[in-house]
């Protein structure tokens, strides 16, 4: 089984990963590498070049085709657009939810036009976030609310999370 780590950029699915990976013993997978590995360029470079629906398109490739186990798996803030990509993640996986207030998230996101957001036009953090908290919340199987919270903490209630409400 995987551990799927799902949240807003900055929430901070690729730090607190690696260190979920390690005290369970699991591989850790960040999709974001996995999309720049696939391309041969960086996020934001394939949101420039090709356009958002083109990486969204490559996105739910690159999820929906993952095939592994006993991972940890961190995906990219927009994964939760593509339902055909979730559904595939969470066949085999627990979906954690990395909650954290739009204020630390502003606060985290120094660089959100440079770092590979899927951000339209117009839009502001704002609106990403309150389009995307409910499908973060549909496609999870457990909330970890890390608002204020350090990374070792952040991992502590990720691990409460996985062990208490593991599927199987």
């Amino acid at each position: 089984m995987n551990i799927i780590l799902i949240g807003m950029p900055g929430a901070g699915k690729s730090t607190v990963g690696v260190l979920v990976a390690k005290a369970l013993g699991m591989d850790f997978i960040d999709t974001d590498i996995l999309i720049q590995q696939r391309e041969g360029m960086l996020l934001q470079e394939i949101i420039d070049k090709k356009g958002l629906e083109a990486f969204l398109k490559t996105e739910e490739k690159v999820l929906s085709g993952l095939k592994c186990r006993n991972s940890v798996i961190a995906t990219g803030g927009s994964a939760v657009y593509s339902d055909r990509a979730m559904r595939a993640l969470r066949e085999d996986g627990f979906c954690v939810y990395i909650r954290l207030d739009l204020d630390e998230v502003e606060r985290r996101l120094k660089n959100i036009k440079t770092r590979g957001v899927v951000i339209r036009k117009g839009q502001t953090l704002k609106d990403i976030y309150d389009e995307r908290l409910p499908l973060y919340l549909k496609y999870c199987d457990a909330v970890a609310e890390c608002s204020g919270l350090d990374v070792e903490q952040s991992v502590s209630l990720i691990l409460d999370a996985v062990r208490k409400g593991k599927k199987g």
